[in-house]
């Protein structure tokens, strides 16, 4: 920059004539002390800086913090002129200091710097500040792994802090850097609804008030670490770049309070009573943790920043431990549900369900809990069926948590078969089973958990509710089947006739009568037992009937012998498994012989 009088300078400094030049024996009389060159640069160098600090104060009516405002929001390059003034006093400090301490010029220069230094510190307040707050103020909505700052406002804190430093006000600059910006941070976690909070306050809270901070904390977490921790690694980073140990420094003291209280509130909500509700919004917090673990490794990476690693660490360490003594006190409540009464009709059971949603949402969180589950192999006291657990082939990330999954099922259903024994009727028991395992199988397939335990385990337990139908038909219509002769084309007697169809009969109304209070809620299955029962049932008494139907028809109350033609079976069967009560009794007005079909009960068939 070119310096004001530097002509005068040179001519004044310049030698005389010869022409002119008086004779060595003159007597010349005694001169005022002149200034050496260097000394009229530094003066130069005061005056400049003194009318570049001054001019903050030229309007009465504005203030100091308006000012420096100004002047860093403005023409940049009248900033750069305003530092270069700075480093150019400072050098003149440097002269006079050495060259004539007692000079005033020293003084000034002295004066000048400490406002030059105030007027940095009330810049790095106020202006860096606003730009941080209205950023925070979005960064929920708009930032997302973007630097919180300008690169113009670190580029002016940068510059501030290289003059102070160089100027030999670091300890000023580092001081009041890291009040400011620790401020900054603990106002901005503040804003994002982070608190510290002891563990006796957390033990008090009400479940429905814990949950709501922690949904807070889990939304907050991502930005405290994503936007304001990573931004002001950024920005010291970028301040300090000249030292290593400023950075670190600063870092440190400016984020550790805030980072502790923000990574240290998981382990509070683990420390706290166990119970089967909070176990998925623990799962979140070991989430959230887990999948922010690197960047907070790499933002935290300092030496001086190992207790804030190791306070994440030991949050999901006691989150693992708290997702385990859950799931042990799940199974433990599964099998010591002691309610004795029988659903009614043989539907769903209400643990079937609790169960299986619960179930269903812990493989939604498979990967997290095969990480949990790593180090927490299932041990058995002796050996137990292969076909309730994955393929053994298995030995992927995911077979410790789906053999947990698969043993949790296992202890339902051997829980459900001994409810089973609740029902007097043996084919109601076998129909019991057959839905609450047709519902364990369908919440499965539903899920993550097919994947879990694997296209086998489903094939099997399907056989197996096969099995528990193919009982429950054996057990349920017994009595039907054996009230017809087992060969229904033998010739037989009238009375033997008569005989086989009040048999029938009664034994058809019977059943009817009882599995119209019964209930399959899966659609599916409540079909394919339908047409399974009509498929051996009607062709037999199709045969029956038309082979010995002809031989009553002639008899005085035939009607109310042969109350069913083959054709009305499906219409009434048709009533089963909707847990009605019957829809209706079985009316003994349809006659055969002119009913080939008939309209009964809700189905209007």
């Amino acid at each position: 920059m070119p310096r004001k009088g530097m002509r005068s300078v040179f001519m004044k400094s310049s030698s005389p004539s010869p022409s002119n030049s008086p004779s060595r024996s003159s007597t010349i009389p005694p001169l005022s002390p002149r200034h050496t060159f260097s000394e009229s640069l530094m003066e130069e160098n005061i005056e400049i800086a003194q009318s570049l600090i001054t001019k903050c104060d030229s309007n009465s009516q504005l203030s100091e913090f308006s000012n420096i405002n100004s002047l860093f929001n403005g023409d940049r390059s009248e900033a750069r002129q305003y530092l270069n003034s700075v480093k150019d006093l400072q050098t003149a400090m440097h002269y006079f200091i050495s060259h004539n301490s007692s000079s005033e010029n020293l003084v000034r220069a002295q004066f000048l710097m400490q406002t030059a230094m105030k007027r940095f510190h009330n810049f790095q307040l106020v202006d860096f500040e606003e730009d941080l707050e209205d950023e925070l103020r979005t960064a929920g909505e708009s930032i997302s792994e973007v630097e919180r700052v300008s690169m113009a406002a670190m580029a002016d804190l940068k510059a501030i802090a290289d003059c102070m430093i160089s100027s030999g006000y670091g300890k000023e600059c580092v001081k009041i850097y890291k009040i400011i910006r620790k401020s900054i941070v603990d106002e901005g976690l503040y804003h994002l609804g982070v608190e510290k909070l002891s563990l006796n306050q957390v033990q008090k809270m009400d479940w429905n008030v814990l949950e709501l901070r922690i949904k807070n904390w889990l939304n907050a977490v991502k930005i405290a670490v994503k936007t304001l921790f990573y931004g002001e690694r950024i920005l010291c980073d970028h301040v300090f770049s000249a030292s290593a140990s400023i950075r670190e420094s600063c870092f440190t003291e400016i984020t550790k309070e805030g980072a502790m209280t923000l990574f240290g509130f998981p382990e509070l909500v683990a420390k706290c009573k166990k119970s089967s509700e909070k176990m998925f919004r623990t799962l979140d917090l070991y989430e959230a943790i887990i999948n922010l673990w690197p960047e907070i490794e790499s933002i935290f990476s300092y030496e001086s920043n190992s207790a804030l690693r190791t306070q994440a660490i030991n949050s999901l360490v006691k989150l693992g431990d708290a997702v385990r003594t859950m799931l042990t006190d799940f199974e433990s409540a599964i099998q010591k549900d002691s309610s004795k009464t029988s659903v009614p009709g043989g539907g769903v059971h209400p643990l079937t369900r609790y169960v299986m949603n619960y179930i269903t949402f812990l493989g939604d969180y498979s990967e997290i809990l095969a990480d949990i589950m790593a180090d927490w192999p299932l041990t058995f006291q002796s050996p137990l069926p292969e076909s309730y657990f994955p393929s053994s082939d298995d030995d992927g990330p995911f077979s410790a948590i789906s053999v947990r999954l698969a043993w949790l099922v296992l202890v339902l259903l051997c829980k459900l078969d001994g409810k089973a024994e609740l029902y007097k009727d043996v084919a109601l028991s076998y129909l019991f089973l057959a839905n609450n395992l047709q519902y364990v199988v369908n919440k499965v397939q539903s899920s993550n958990i097919k994947f879990l335990l694997g296209d086998n385990w489903v094939a099997k337990h399907e056989e197996k509710v096969k099995q528990y139908t193919a009982n429950y038909e054996r057990m349920g219509w017994s009595k039907v089947f054996s009230s017809l002769p087992e060969n229904p084309k033998a010739e037989i007697s009238p009375e033997q006739a008569k005989s086989y169809f009040k048999t029938f009969n009664a034994a058809f109304e019977e059943a009817y009568r009882k599995q119209t209070s019964w209930i399959v809620p899966d659609p599916k299955l409540r079909d394919e037992l339908k047409i399974s029962v009509a498929r051996k049932l009607v062709p037999l008494y199709r045969e029956y009937y038309e082979n010995h139907r002809v031989g009553l028809s002639r008899e005085c109350g035939s009607e109310s012998l042969v109350r069913y033609a083959p054709e009305n079976l499906n219409n009434y069967l048709s009533d089963l498994f909707y847990g009605n009560g019957g829809g209706g009794s079985i009316s003994s007005s349809s006659s055969s012989s002119s009913s080939p079909s008939r309209t009964h009960g809700r189905h209007g068939r």
